[in-house]
Formats: structure tokens, sequence, C-alpha cells
């Protein structure tokens, strides 16, 4: 028989014994947890690493494409060609007007001769005095007054008809001397077809009869028009190679009627007797 003392004893070491098994079992829980973190931190490691050295290097070629892909607009450049032409002379438009044509002081019966020096080349035309009298007499008159110098040709068209248009100190198309002048020569016989030919100068006009006033066009290539542009001159082949340089230049729209990308001003222009 076991007395209680002994009983006792016994109680305690059987707790001692499952209190070292509990702690047993946990220390080897512990190990076998801390063996698996252990595994997936350097599964984690070796993964980041990885993705390191593959992900950066990725990124680093994505970088080098893109970088290629911005580089690639540069190397075909969308700007226009170089400006043709010179800088304008020194100078600036005069600001005139008059409330009437002026009065015919050129001989009718003589020739005249229009020299327009342009930052482009100079254009001569050979102006048909007896045919449009008006036309040629307020064009001395102008010339004479310093109008035309230091203004720009503010239209180029290159689809449909092919001129290009200047006479105009406001450089907008709405600028003029203050007078207009009668539509004249419109039964010219080189207007043939409803066509002005390569070589023609006409006056500009709003569309009604005698409205022109010192707008003007060349023209560069035969175009389609109805005979309702006073013609009043031919332009020499020196010319007729300016306003083909400057036509292969194009306009500021891409549209075909714009003004020129080229620099075209009229540094002086002249009329005289020949």
């Amino acid at each position: 028989m076991v007395s209680q003392e002994q009983r006792r004893r016994q109680l305690a070491r059987e707790k001692f014994l499952r209190q070292q098994q509990r702690r047993t079992q946990a220390r080897r829980k512990s190990r076998v947890r801390n063996s698996v973190i252990a595994s997936v931190l350097g599964v984690v490691v070796i993964g980041s690493v990885a993705l390191y050295t593959t992900g950066v290097l990725k990124n680093d070629d994505d970088k080098k494409t893109n970088a290629s892909a911005e580089v690639t607009p540069s190397a075909t450049p969308t700007s226009k060609a170089p400006d043709p032409c010179a800088k304008p002379a020194a100078g600036s438009v005069k600001k005139q007007s008059w409330k009437k044509e002026p009065a015919m002081t050129i001989d009718t019966s003589a020739k005249y001769t229009l020299k327009l020096a342009t930052t482009c080349g100079d254009i001569g035309v050979a102006l048909k005095t007896s045919a449009a009298p008006h036309t040629v007499n307020s064009f001395d008159f102008l010339a004479g007054k310093g109008y035309f110098d230091h203004t720009k040709c503010h239209r180029l068209t290159t689809q449909g008809i092919y001129v290009l248009q200047c006479g105009d100190p406001q450089g907008t198309g709405m600028g003029g001397p203050g007078y207009t002048l009668p539509d004249e020569n419109l039964k010219d016989t080189s207007l043939k077809n409803n066509t002005y030919p390569a070589g023609t100068v006409a006056m500009a006009n709003t569309g009604q009869k005698h409205t022109g006033g010192s707008q003007f066009f060349l023209v560069y290539k035969d175009s389609q028009l109805p005979p309702s542009y006073t013609p009043f001159g031919t332009i020499d082949a020196a010319g007729m190679k300016v306003l083909d340089k400057i036509a292969a230049a194009g306009e500021s729209t891409g549209a075909g009627d714009g003004a020129p990308n080229a620099t075209v001003v009229i540094n002086k222009a002249t009329v005289g007797k020949s």
C-alpha cells in the first residue's frame, strides 16, 4: 500500500514527465516550423534574385526599346525643307491709300516692263500696255510710290490652279490701294479654253466686275480659270525659274492653298519704259 506522501511524489513525477514531454514536442515543432520558414525564405530570396536579374534586365531592355521608339521619329524629321530664298532687304511696308485711280501718265503706245526684285530672285514681266492701259498705268504709279516694296507674296496655290499671289501690303489678301480698276483684256488670245497659261500675270479681284486693285497673281503652270481676271503681262524665262523654285518649296497648309513656305518678299518693284 502506497502512502499519501509516496502518492504525492508519484503524481508530481508524472506531471514533470508530462511537462518535459510537451516541451520536447514543442521544441520539435519549433524546429520544424523554423526549418519550413527558412526554406520559404530561401525560396523567396532565390526568387527575388531571379526576378531582379531577369526583371531589371527586361526593364532595361524595355527602356532601351522605348528609347529607340522615342528616337525613331527624330531620325525621320517631318519639318519642311530649308527656305530656298534669302532674307528680306531692310525696310518696311509703306501704308498708303488713294481715293481714286491715278490719272493716265504712261504712253499707251510704248513698251513697259515690270521688274520684281524678290528675295527668291528677279522676276521680269513684259507688260501689255496697249491692251491693259489702266492696269499698267496703275502699276507704274504704285511702283513709283514704293507701294510694293517690302511686301510679302502671301498666297501660293499648288492644286487646281497654280499661282503665286502678291501685291497686298497687309499680307492678308484683304489689302488694296483704296481704288479699283476696270477689267481689261479679257479676250486676250492667250486665254484659250478658260486657261491662263504658265507665264501669265493677271489681276486678282473680289469676284465682281471691275474690282481689281493692287493684288496680282503670277501663273507658274497652266491653270483653269474663267476669263475674269485682267491679263496684263508675261513673265520672262528667268522669272519662271524663280517661280518654279518657290512652288517646289510648297505652301504652309499642305492642302494646296496657303502661304508659301519660301519667304517671298518683293524687295523692290520698278516699272520701266523700253
